[in-house]
C-alpha cells in the first residue's frame, strides 16, 4: 500500500514537472521577455543577498580569502558593539515614528488630492512628489536648523524672544532623533504616495453607487469597504517601499548631522554597516559588514511579513 501511495505521489510530482515545463514551453515568448530583467535581477540582488549572508560568518577584510569564524561577528555585534546598540534604538524609534506615520499621510494625501479636478491634482501631486526628489533638500533644513544667530530657526526664536543665544540644533545630541524625524517625514511623500494615486484611479465608481443602494451611509464605510480592498497591491508596495525607507535611514543622518554623528545620537544601522564596510571607510571589514546587513535584512522581513498579515485584514 505504501508503495503504491509512492508511486502516486512520484507521477504527480513528474505530472506537475510535465505540466510546467509545457506552460513555460507554451509562454516561450513571453519568459525570453523577462529573461534579461531575471538575470540582472538575481545577479545584483538575490547573488548578492545570498554571498553577505555567508560572508557574515567569516572575517574578511578584501585582501585575504574570507576566513570561517562561525557566529563570532553576531556576538560582538549584539554582546560588544555598544554602538550598534545605540544604532539599533534609533533606527528602531525612527522606524516606528516615521513608518506608520509617513505612510498614512501618503494615503491621506493622496485620497484628499485624488478628489481635485484634474488639472489642479496633477499641480497638488508634483508639490507634495518634489521634496522626494529634490537633490538640495538637506541644504534647506541645513539653513532652518543653522546653529548660528543667521538660522531661519534661531532668528524666528531670537525675534520673537523665545531664546537669548543660538541653540546647537544639528550639534546637541537630544534634538537629533527629533530632527531626522521631522526631516524624514517631509521626505516621505515619494514613490508609495504616487502608487496611492494610481491605485485610487484604478477604483471602479460604479462600486460606490451599489454600496449606496446596499446601505453604505458614509465616506469611511465607502474607504474601508471599496477603495481600500480595490487597491490592496498598491497598499503592500507602499508599505514595503515605507518600511525599506524608515530603517534604511542614512542619507538624511549624515548630510545634517555629520558621520559619525555627535555622541552616535544620530546613528542607525545603515550608517554603522556603512562604517564597517563602505569602501571610504578604512576599516573593511566585510565580515562583519554583512553580518550587520544580514540583521537588518531580517528586521525589514520580518516588519515585511507583518505588514502583510495586517494589510489582509484590511475591508474585513
Amino acid at each position: 500500500m505504501e508503495k503504491t501511495m509512492l508511486v502516486q505521489k512520484k507521477l504527480t510530482s513528474r505530472e506537475r514537472r510535465q505540466k510546467l515545463w509545457k506552460e513555460i514551453k507554451k509562454s516561450k515568448v513571453s519568459y525570453s521577455m523577462i529573461a534579461p530583467f531575471m538575470l540582472i535581477f538575481f545577479t545584483f540582488t538575490v547573488l548578492p543577498v545570498i554571498m553577505s549572508f555567508f560572508l557574515s560568518f567569516t572575517s574578511f577584510d578584501m585582501l585575504q580569502a574570507p576566513k570561517f569564524i562561525g557566529l563570532d561577528n553576531y556576538i560582538n555585534l549584539f554582546l560588544n558593539d555598544e554602538v550598534f546598540l545605540i544604532a539599533l534604538k534609533n533606527t528602531f524609534i525612527l522606524a516606528i515614528i516615521t513608518g506608520p506615520v509617513s505612510y498614512v499621510m501618503a494615503f491621506v494625501f493622496a485620497w484628499l488630492i485624488n478628489e481635485l479636478p484634474r488639472k489642479i491634482r496633477w499641480f497638488m501631486t508634483l508639490i507634495f512628489y518634489a521634496p522626494s526628489i529634490s537633490g538640495s533638500a538637506y541644504l534647506l533644513w541645513q539653513l532652518i536648523f543653522s546653529s548660528d544667530m543667521y538660522g531661519v530657526l534661531n532668528a524666528s526664536l531670537i525675534n520673537l524672544g523665545v531664546i537669548n543665544s543660538p541653540i546647537l540644533w544639528l550639534e546637541s545630541p537630544q534634538y537629533a532623533l527629533p530632527i531626522l524625524i521631522i526631516v524624514q517625514l517631509w521626505l516621505s511623500l515619494g514613490v508609495s504616495f504616487l502608487a496611492f494615486i494610481a491605485g485610487l484611479q484604478t477604483v471602479d465608481h460604479t462600486l460606490y453607487e451599489a454600496a449606496a443602494i446596499d446601505g453604505l451611509r458614509n465616506r469611511w464605510q465607502e474607504l474601508w469597504f471599496i477603495t481600500l480592498p480595490q487597491m490592496k497591491s498598491q497598499l503592500m508596495f507602499g508599505a514595503v517601499m515605507q518600511i525599506t525607507s524608515a530603517l534604511g535611514i542614512a542619507s538624511v543622518s549624515i548630510s545634517l548631522l555629520g558621520f559619525p554623528s555627535v555622541e552616535y545620537s544620530g546613528h542607525t544601522i545603515v550608517t554603522h554597516l556603512m562604517d564597517f564596510g563602505s569602501t571610504n571607510s578604512t576599516r573593511l571589514e566585510m565580515g562583519y559588514a554583512s553580518a550587520i546587513a544580514t540583521v537588518l535584512f531580517f528586521i525589514m522581513l520580518g516588519s515585511n511579513l507583518i505588514v502583510q498579515k495586517i494589510i489582509r485584514r484590511v475591508g474585513s
